[in-house]
């Protein structure tokens, strides 16, 4: 099973984009960055698959910087992924 993030190079885009989805009822959750992905900013959106293409839409009109929206293997950590 795969997860959807969106990276961010600081927190503050992140914030934005979060609070953007939040007000569209486009679902998506605050998690801490999978070091796998990324080793900048400490916060990622878990998002679905199916709305990454209304996210990046989001994205280009409202000018928030991404890194990219990344996926990622499911590989759930009882004692660290209590996000999920």
């Amino acid at each position: 099973m795969k997860q959807y993030y969106v990276l961010f190079k600081n927190h503050d885009n992140g914030m934005r984009l979060y609070n953007s989805l939040k007000s569209k009822n486009i679902k998506a959750t605050i998690a801490p960055t999978p070091r796998v992905a990324s080793k900048s900013c400490g916060i990622s959106l878990l998002i679905n698959k199916d709305d990454i293409e209304k996210i990046r839409e989001i994205v280009t009109s409202e000018e928030i910087d991404i890194i990219d929206i990344v996926e990622i293997d499911k590989n759930i950590n009882q004692n660290r992924d209590k996000y999920c």
